[in-house]
């Protein structure tokens, strides 16, 4: 263990934060995410960890406190829901609620189509794929510079 990180955030998913640059991506998964095969591309493709048992609302509380998001192009992206299904507000609000903990001024997330979103999950750094179980629990973060 190491003092100041949450033992939420492992030591593969510390490395690849460490490992990231800016404008870097990473998915914050739900679990129903099919994680496995979009990283399944092999080079060039992201590679998948797991934080199963954990939300993303937590672990976004343990990872913001060592994570700025990009300032500059949309630092938050969302899967769009599909006509016919049920959008639930709470997720996305859960979302900031965690989010404005550490970024005050983050914008709220854009929104993709389902497709346009796998396929900019599949070139992402890294998939984590979580115990999220609220259906469109996806969220893709884009890193930032760290301030002064």
């Amino acid at each position: 263990m190491l003092k100041g990180i949450s033992p939420l955030i492992s030591p593969d998913l510390l490395k690849a934060l460490a490992e990231m640059g800016h404008g870097d991506e990473f998915v914050l998964a739900d679990a129903h995410f099919p994680g496995h095969s979009i990283a399944s591309g092999g080079q060039g493709r992201p590679y998948v960890l797991r934080a199963d048992g954990v939300t993303v609302a937590q672990l976004l509380g343990a990872i913001l406190p060592l994570f700025a998001l990009d300032t500059y192009e949309d630092p938050l992206i969302m899967m769009q829901t599909v006509p016919g299904d049920e959008f639930d507000p709470a997720v996305e609000r859960d979302y900031m609620e965690a989010i404005r903990k550490h970024e005050p001024m983050s914008s709220s997330p854009i929104r993709l189509e389902r497709h346009a979103f796998y396929e900019r999950a599949g070139e992402a750094y890294v998939v984590v794929v979580t115990g999220e179980l609220r259906k469109y629990g996806n969220l893709i973060l884009k890193k930032g510079v760290t301030p002064r």
